[in-house]
């Protein structure tokens, strides 16, 4: 089976088993959040041990990734706890998969030049526009489906959901660049080998993390308790 197949056949289970988890209720997600978390710390920890000598810059790093994770951790679960708590989360999850999506197959298809190539070869400006493409698709369907918008209002919420989308795809890259680097630092290919043809949990969360904390910032500022 080749690394492609893995990849597809891997995502398409865990989106399977994520969508089984929030269909469950707040209780099962805070559960899987749990378990995440100390998967994703666990990982995190050996990046930092290979990629640092000195105690100081360990514990420095060790601070940064508890408010890191902590903040990401509080968006995912603040999002799946709110009034519409199973549509939020989905919305959360599902940008930052047509992001991964979009950037994967335009990036594969039209190449062109790269974004950081000493941090991260693969990604190209071609990718992050169809990341932001797909984004916009996936935000734009959410509105029509859930405010049943008419015509005469999209003139108003377009641009803003353009915005929106591009800063959202911007987010989602600079979790993924930050991992990358990380891996780079500590002489690291993956940051672990839990998930066939993705590597580590951080590995496929990346993007995820840094756009979970936009949104928990967002939904604890419009939606206070």
């Amino acid at each position: 089976m080749g690394e492609v197949t893995k990849r597809i056949l891997s995502g398409v289970i865990m989106a399977g088993l994520l969508l089984g988890d929030l269909w469950m209720g707040a209780g099962w997600f805070t559960a899987l959040l749990a378990v995440g978390a100390v998967i994703l710390w666990r990982e995190y920890a050996r990046m930092i041990w290979n990629g640092w000598r000195s105690s100081r810059a360990r514990l420095l790093w060790v601070i940064f990734g508890l408010a890191y994770f902590g903040a990401a951790i509080f968006g995912l679960w603040r999002a799946r706890n709110t009034e519409d708590g199973f549509f939020i989360a989905m919305l959360l999850f599902g940008v930052v998969w047509a992001t991964d999506i979009g950037a994967f197959v335009s990036g594969r298809a039209i190449g062109g030049p790269k974004i950081a190539p000493s941090i991260s070869p693969s990604k190209t400006w071609a990718g992050f526009a169809g990341g932001s493409g797909a984004v916009m698709l996936v935000v734009v369907g959410a509105l029509w489906w859930k405010l049943d918008l008419p015509p005469t209002r999209w003139n108003i919420y377009l641009p803003a959901c353009l915005v929106a989308c591009v800063l959202i795809a911007a987010v989602a890259q600079a979790g993924d660049f930050f991992e990358s680097w990380l891996k780079r630092r500590a002489g690291m290919k993956d940051s672990g080998a839990l998930i066939p043809g993705h590597g580590g949990l951080f590995d496929r969360v990346d993007g995820l993390l840094p756009v979970a904390i936009v949104f928990g910032i967002v939904l604890a500022w419009t939606l206070p308790g």
